[in-house]
Formats: structure tokens, C-alpha cells, sequence
């Protein structure tokens, strides 16, 4: 199947593309559009053609045919927005009720996930609330409040929409679960747990294949599953992924691209933990059946206590302490995985792995025939697909900075921007080449959308539309 026809069918199961970019990195999450005409060169004082002050928040831009939708928020309120696409105007802000404030990491936010929109209604979620819809006009059609989730860097996986439902993820330390809802009503049509999950933050994606059911992946620790969109039923998997995924997959054809790095080394510091019988019988002093911190032997296994005690209750069970033995055997990896089959396909389906300057956040993105991977300090690689041989490797000089926002591609460039504004344009290809290097003056978190001849990137406190301007407006 062609990257292309599978984006078509995907176009279908969203409710045809009435939206040019329906959800994070566009459709289905690839993040690659057709457009054409992009700037190279812009910022706060170049190629501007309208710029909207907005509250903070890490949410990317998603576009129907007239407006744009983004998430924010300012102390205790939460928002969901909506602007005029051709004139960055706001349209319409709607607060959402925030009963609790959920611990954060740092570069995280409490408006993180993006929005998802059928092209006339808008879909976001709040770790501090839950789902909420509303109309193209603001009015408010349903929500669905959820939580509180025990992950403590908080959520990030944003809602998508699949044949008339919108699919949400939610993994936490305990308590994982992914749900799915009735467009129209909110209604909870399916919940899966998703009990051997820890703390994630993977979008899910969609693949129909050529017989059968239409399929949600979803990467989350150890294993990148398969789940029919009607029922939520597993339907095949891969095991080999680490236990903290960041990235979102991407789908091309029947192949996907699974990306995860949870720290250490990239392969080969991987330790076999004694089981938990053994270890309550060297260590568990008082009898309880439980270990805690003091009883611990080994001075690693203490350092690494407090991310092991996922339930916070100041020892580690039976299930924390295999988690914990399972985190310390997984290896980080991109790897390259056959779409389909039934049941356990870790065998037949991965196609081959790459373990080297894998990037922490960002998703990889495929265009033209080169897979890119945008890492901390500014490397860029580029791998063929069908091989995972590295083709090019460098740093893109002027931005070696630290990475939140995924790549994008179109116009034949490569957009990537750093925490610190610094937005590379880059020529795409097997021997990529840095075109300009743009300071926004401002930090980036969002993914930028290049949708219609124009690039809409949002920083820490503005939402820009960059276009090239007739020369005279320069």
C-alpha cells in the first residue's frame, strides 16, 4: 500500500480531510504536507503576515478550512481557542473548569495535547479535566471529565478521531487505560485498560488494513499495540519498546516507525534484576512482603527508588519491582515494524532497529523517501527507510539547543524548531543541507502546521502566519 492511498483511507476514517491539519502533526500524525511556496527565511520581523498574542501553553495549531484551534492557559483557568485562519482574529475563547492541578515536569504544561477537529467541531483533552467538545461557533457540546492520573510529568497524548469516536490514551504510573467516546455525545462507547502501561505520552495513529477492521497503534511501554477502533480489542503486537514513550509513531503504507529513548545509554547497558521472591528473601528484613527503600542492597536500586514507587506509598510491590526490573532490560531504539497479523508479531513484524542518537520528545518524520530524527544538541539524522542505514548525521549549527517540537515537512524542507526559538529550515534529502536558521525571539514547544502556503507556528506567548510577502511588503 502507497504512503498516499494510506493516508487517503485514514482521510476517510477522520471523516474525509475537511480539515487541511486535523490534529497534531496534521493528518494522521505524519506531518507532511503538499503545500508549496514556504518561506525560508522569517521571524518576528520577516515574512509575517499576521501575528495573535496568546496565553502560554504547549498545544500545536490545528486547522479546519477557516480556523485554527489551540489550547492555553493562565493560572487556574484552562482554554480552549479558536482564530480566524485568515486573519489570526480570536475568534472565540472558552474556559474550562480545572478542579485539581496535576504535577508537572518542567518543560510540560497543563495544555500540552492538541486539539482534534472533524473540520467544523473542536476535541481537546486537559490533564486537569478530561474531553470536552465544542462547536465551530464556541458553543459548548459535551465534556467528559477524567482523572486525576497518577503520571508525575502529567499527560500529553492528544485526542484523535476514528469512525465517528474520539480515541483518547491515558498512562500513568498506575491505572493506564485508553478510552473511546461518541463524537456526537461524548458517550463512552469502549474502555481498555491498560494495566501493564507506565507513564506515557504517545498520540495514537491509524491504520486500515487491506481486509478488516480499522486499526488504532498506540506505542507504551514494552509493546506497540494494535486495537480494533470498534471494539477496542487488541488485535496484534510488538514487544522491544522502552518503558517511557514520548514520540508519536508514524504510518506509511503498512510499515510504521516506532521511536523511543527513556535515558542511559543507547544499547547494551542493559542489567537481568533478581526476581521478586529473591529479592523478599535477601532483603525483606521485617517480613511485611513489601521493600523498602532501607531494605534495598544495592545502592542503584535506591537511587533509583523514587521512580520505581509508582503508587508513592513508600515501598515497592510485586508489580513495582518487575516494573522496574523490565525498565532495566529495554533498549532504546527506532525501529521499523510490518503492519499486521494476529496475536504476538515481534517476530515477524520488526523489520530492523536503530540505536543511535535517538531524540528524547520529538516524532521522526518520513519525506521523500528519507527518515529524520531531530535529537538534543541539534543533531539531525537522516536513515533510509527501508534499511535504517544513517545517510547523513550533523548538527545543525546556530540551534544546538534542546527539542520539544517534532519535525515537519513540505515545500521540500524540513522544519524544525528548538525550545530556545531557533526554527532550521533544511533542504530535504539524503544529504540534507541547512538553508537559514530563524530566531523567533521566543521559546518553542508546538509543532508548527505548513498548511497552505504558509507556516503557522506558535511560541510561548504568540501565534504567527508566516507566508512570503510581495517584495514591496518586505
Amino acid at each position: 500500500m502507497s504512503k498516499m492511498r494510506a493516508l487517503l483511507l485514514v482521510g476517510t476514517a477522520l471523516g474525509g480531510f475537511a480539515a487541511d491539519w486535523p490534529q497534531f502533526r496534521g493528518p494522521n500524525a505524519f506531518g507532511v504536507s503538499d503545500t508549496t511556496g514556504l518561506p525560508t527565511e522569517f521571524g518576528p520581523g520577516k515574512n509575517v503576515l499576521w501575528k495573535t498574542p496568546l496565553p502560554p501553553g504547549h498545544s500545536s495549531p490545528v486547522l479546519s478550512a477557516d480556523q485554527i484551534f489551540v489550547t492555553a492557559f493562565e493560572g487556574d483557568r484552562l482554554y480552549v481557542i479558536a482564530l480566524d485562519r485568515a486573519t489570526g482574529r480570536i475568534l472565540w475563547r472558552r474556559e474550562v473548569s480545572r478542579p485539581r492541578k496535576q504535577k508537572l515536569h518542567t518543560s510540560n504544561s497543563p495544555a500540552s495535547p492538541s486539539v482534534a477537529t472533524d473540520g467544523r467541531n473542536a476535541y481537546a483533552f486537559f490533564t486537569d479535566f478530561g474531553l470536552v467538545s465544542y462547536g465551530s461557533d464556541g458553543e459548548e457540546r459535551w465534556r467528559l471529565p477524567l482523572g486525576p492520573f497518577n503520571n508525575p510529568f502529567g499527560l500529553a497524548s492528544s485526542p484523535v478521531l476514528a469512525n465517528g469516536k474520539v480515541i483518547q490514551v491515558c498512562d500513568s504510573e498506575t491505572g493506564s487505560f485508553m478510552i473511546a467516546v461518541d463524537q456526537k455525545t461524548g458517550r463512552l462507547v469502549w474502555r481498555v485498560e491498560r494495566p501493564e502501561m507506565t507513564r506515557g505520552f504517545s498520540t495514537p495513529v491509524l491504520y486500515q488494513p487491506k481486509q478488516g477492521a480499522l486499526e488504532a497503534l498506540v506505542a507504551g511501554t514494552n509493546r506497540f499495540i494494535a486495537y480494533d477502533v470498534e471494539t477496542g480489542k487488541e488485535v496484534w503486537w510488538v514487544r522491544g519498546l522502552t518503558w517511557q514513550m514520548k514520540p508519536t509513531p508514524i504510518v506509511a503504507g503498512d510499515v510504521a516507525y516506532v521511536l523511543g529513548w527513556a535515558g542511559g545509554a543507547d544499547q547494551g547497558n542493559q542489567v537481568t534484576l533478581p526476581s521478586f521472591e529473591q529479592m523478599l528473601r535477601v532483603a525483606d528484613a521485617n517480613h511485611d512482603g513489601k521493600l523498602s527503600k532501607d531494605e534495598l542492597p544495592d545502592p542503584h536500586y535506591r537511587d533509583d527508588f523514587e521512580d520505581s514507587d509508582l503508587d508513592g506509598d513508600g515501598f515497592l510491590s510485586k508489580r513495582e519491582w518487575e516494573k522496574y526490573a523490565d525498565k532495566r532490560t529495554m533498549v532504546n531504539s527506532v525501529m521499523a515494524v510490518r503492519l499486521g497479523g494476529a496475536g504476538d508479531m515481534t517476530g515477524e513484524n520488526i523489520l530492523w532497529r536503530y540505536y543511535r542518537s535517538l531524540p528524547n520528545v520529538p516524532s521522526p518524520v518520513l519525506y521523500q523517501n528519507v527518515l529524520y530524527l531531530m535529537k538534543e544538541g541539534g543533531i539531525l539524522t537522516a536513515l533510509d527507510p527501508v534499511t535504517g542505514k544513517v545517510l547523513k548525521q550533523g548538527r545543525l549549527q546556530g540551534a544546538l539547543d534542546f527539542y520539544y517540537s517534532s519535525p515537519v515537512a513540505a515545500d521540500g524542507k524540513i522544519f524544525v524548531s528548538s525550545q530556545d526559538g531557533h526554527v532550521s529550515v533544511i533542504r530535504a534529502g539524503a544529504d540534507w543541507e541547512v538553508l537559514a536558521v530563524n530566531d523567533m525571539d521566543d521559546e518553542v514547544y508546538a509543532t508548527p502546521a505548513p498548511v497552505d502556503r504558509c507556516l503557522y507556528l506558535r511560541t510561548r506567548s504568540a501565534l504567527y502566519c508566516f507566508g512570503k510577502l510581495p517584495r514591496a511588503e518586505r
